[in-house]
């Protein structure tokens, strides 16, 4: 791990907050150093260095899921990303887990975006502002995004409800965003949940907010380590076919989530939805890899590249935008297309 502070790169100060001007551009984007206002959200386990800067590449910005990782494993993974790529990326920690060593690692190796979620900003946001970091922290209701700004965020995300993996709120989208705009203005907000391409982008930004954070979409990324059966789950899913629930919750207890149906989900569901340790089939092994690692059924784990077993029943997390998946593309064009789309439908 670095001992001191790390000054970014030339091409980072070069790039952050200079990003080129494209027709979606927006005061945020500039703030950022990027050109269009779509944000890969941190998909777990689903996330690659690959696709964070092939997003980056294509003028998005592309965030990296560091909770779970040790310190120097977060170091490894931000140097291969600016090895991919000059551009700006951000990292992003889960505040209901220590997550000091690792933020310290970031902040040393000069990450310029820090992402947060699900606790209490205050100690990031000042480790942030004097490291020069921009911080964002993921919101679901209003009172929650005030004060997060009276504890010294840079930008709001605001969850709408529709999206994946795990929910803080319970409004939607259309009635949470703008909602949240009126009440931190002028700090800046990005839009979550249910977004997956041009028209929800477009739709978001009509709201006020000034960019949007996209998660499902990119679980069909070539770049992302999405395993074929949770693919293939997502492109084959209804929006009603995710799920709001605390089913998985092993690793992760009390954080409700959203996910595709299943079978483990069904079954728990016709039980009744007990509590653990009664639920049905608790503790069975699902899945295991090569290296003798294994995952149990209800456990938070996504099926990645390399396991095998009855993937099927792990957590698939996804959104109600999953509906609105139908392909998988490379990173680079999901953000491309989804920007001319919004662009046209915006018309400009």
């Amino acid at each position: 791990m670095a001992e001191k502070l790390r000054s970014p790169s030339d091409s980072e100060t070069e790039t952050l907050g200079e990003g080129n001007v494209t027709p979606l551009t927006t005061p945020l984007c500039r703030q950022l150093g990027i050109e269009v206002p779509v944000v890969q959200a941190p998909i777990g386990s689903a996330v690659t260095t690959d696709l964070v800067a092939a997003v980056a590449e294509a003028g998005g910005l592309g965030t990296l899921a560091l909770t779970w990782v040790t310190a120097d494993e977060a170091v490894r993974r931000i140097r291969e990303v600016r090895r991919l790529t000059p551009r700006p990326f951000a990292v992003n920690l889960v505040l209901d887990f220590p997550v000091d060593e690792i933020l310290d690692a970031c902040l040393a190796e000069g990450v310029p975006i820090i992402s947060t979620f699900w606790g209490d900003p205050s100690a990031v946001a000042e480790r942030a502002r004097s490291a020069g970091a921009v911080h964002l922290h993921t919101v679901g209701s209003v009172s929650e995004a005030e004060r997060a700004v009276a504890a010294g965020v840079d930008v709001i995300v605001a969850q709408g409800c529709e999206a994946g993996g795990h929910v803080r709120g319970e409004a939607t989208t259309m009635a949470l965003v703008p909602a949240v705009v009126d009440a931190v203005h002028p700090v800046p907000v990005i839009a979550a949940g249910g977004i997956a391409d041009g028209r929800g982008l477009a739709a978001v930004l009509a709201l006020g907010a000034q960019a949007g954070w996209l998660g499902t979409r990119f679980l069909t990324a070539c770049e992302a380590a999405t395993h074929e059966v949770y693919r293939q789950a997502v492109i084959r899913a209804a929006p009603q076919d995710a799920v709001h629930t605390r089913c998985f919750d092993g690793g992760w207890p009390d954080a409700p989530h959203r996910a595709l149906r299943n079978s483990t989900l069904s079954t728990w569901e016709a039980a009744g939805r007990p509590a653990a340790p009664n639920r049905p089939g608790e503790g069975a092994v699902l899945a295991g890899s090569a290296d003798g690692r294994t995952w149990s059924r209800y456990e938070d784990m996504v099926p990645v590249p390399g396991m095998s077993g009855d993937l099927e029943a792990l957590a698939l997390y996804a959104g109600q935008s999953a509906g609105l998946v139908h392909d998988v593309a490379p990173a680079g064009r999901i953000v491309a297309d989804i920007a001319a789309r919004a662009a046209a439908l915006r018309g400009v």
